[in-house]
């Protein structure tokens, strides 16, 4: 995992947060952080990969499941689906 920052009070953020989440679980957070220069947006054929590629073996026992897992944990972080 990756986690990027803008400025210096978001970088102290993200290593404030993951230091007390490596005591928290008393295991390394394997997350890099790196500073943010350039975001490329991926070509269509990446866009809705998941919804438009079901079927596909990593979408079937990565994505799904991964998904399901963050819902269960953070429903309050969902969008309003009637948005």
């Amino acid at each position: 995992s990756i986690i990027f920052y803008q400025n210096d009070e978001q970088k102290q953020i993200i290593e404030s947060k993951k230091t007390a989440l490596s005591k928290k679980l008393n295991a390394n957070v394997a997350a890099e952080v790196y500073p943010f220069i350039k975001f490329w947006i991926a070509e269509d054929y990446h866009q809705n990969y998941e919804k438009r590629h079901p079927e596909d073996p990593y979408v079937q026992n990565v994505s799904i499941p991964r998904l399901n897992r963050f819902k269960a944990k953070f429903p309050e972080l969902l969008k309003d689906a009637k948005n």
